[in-house]
């Protein structure tokens, strides 16, 4: 159980600004728990999901008196589908920060950047 918690902390802040690779925390609880593939999948894509609308709320706090840079129409322009990316390093969490800034619906990015998540990690599951 405590190795679960952990999972889903490391999990969580992996999803926030902070720089920290939650794939490391999935491998090591796959390899305390291999049969556990399917639990693993659910807590970290729950845990990361949830940090990530941890920064999609922060961007809704941010006042738009930014200027609109290029990458914020991209976002714009696709809305809620660009948070599937929200697992890619360094952008994926601006991403997510982005879209509570443009105002871009809650429900949709929750889905696309979930299913962006649990394909990550079902991806590096199946690798190991």
């Amino acid at each position: 159980m405590t190795e679960l918690l952990g999972l889903a902390a490391a999990c969580f802040l992996a999803a926030t600004l902070l720089p920290f690779p939650s794939e490391g925390a999935l491998l090591a609880y796959l390899h305390l728990r291999p049969g556990h593939t399917a639990l693993a999948l659910a807590v970290a894509t729950v845990a990361n999901t949830a940090g990530g609308m941890t920064s999609y709320l922060i961007g809704r706090l941010i006042p738009q008196r930014a200027p609109d840079a290029r990458a914020l129409a991209w976002v714009r322009r696709h809305g809620a589908p660009v948070t599937f990316l929200a697992f890619l390093p360094f952008i994926g969490d601006g991403l997510v920060l982005a879209a509570g800034w443009l105002r871009i619906h809650w429900l949709g990015t929750l889905a696309f950047s979930a299913a962006g998540r649990l394909t990550r990690y079902a991806v590096i599951a199946l690798l190991i």
